[in-house]
């Protein structure tokens, strides 16, 4: 008895570890949880970013930081499909709207895996927790050339 418990447990461990697991489609329609206005800290400052719901086979968005009542960047994004996947693309720009990329270059993260709580692209993961709240994962390359992982927690 003791036996089929311990297999009934650790089958229901697997099934749920499996669910969660389980890669969808690189569809726009199954990040469409990304969409709405998201508030947060970080940096030492406010943030804000506000998405899209999917059209037009795009999903947008616009980030900006607020440090001492004073905007310190913002950020255009987008999520589109391309050749049978998603890419998330972006370019920063100072308070005065001057970018921080050149006129034609974008800052590019391809898709890597979607599963029913998270969006991982090539240096970016989108984390549901909730209908309310998510997890953003960012990794930024530091001046020594070290990647330095940056959460990000939202709330709407």
């Amino acid at each position: 008895m003791k036996n089929i418990i311990i297999l009934l447990v650790l089958a229901i461990g697997l099934n749920s570890f499996s669910q969660e697991k389980e890669t969808l489609e690189p569809k726009l329609e199954n990040i469409a949880w990304i969409a709405g206005t998201w508030h947060g800290e970080a940096f030492g400052g406010i943030t804000e970013e506000i998405w899209s719901e999917p059209s037009g086979g795009s999903m947008m968005a616009t980030f900006k930081l607020i440090v001492d009542e004073k905007v310190q960047f913002y950020e255009i994004e987008v999520i589109r499909e391309i050749e049978d996947s998603l890419i998330l693309q972006l370019k920063h720009f100072d308070s005065d709207l001057k970018g921080w990329e050149t006129k034609n270059e974008t800052i590019d993260f391809p898709l890597i895996e979607i599963t029913e709580t998270k969006v991982i692209f090539e240096g970016m993961t989108f984390e549901k927790i909730s209908s309310n709240e998510m997890n953003v994962y960012v990794d930024i390359k530091n001046d020594d050339d070290t990647i330095e992982t940056v959460k990000f927690n939202y709330k709407k």
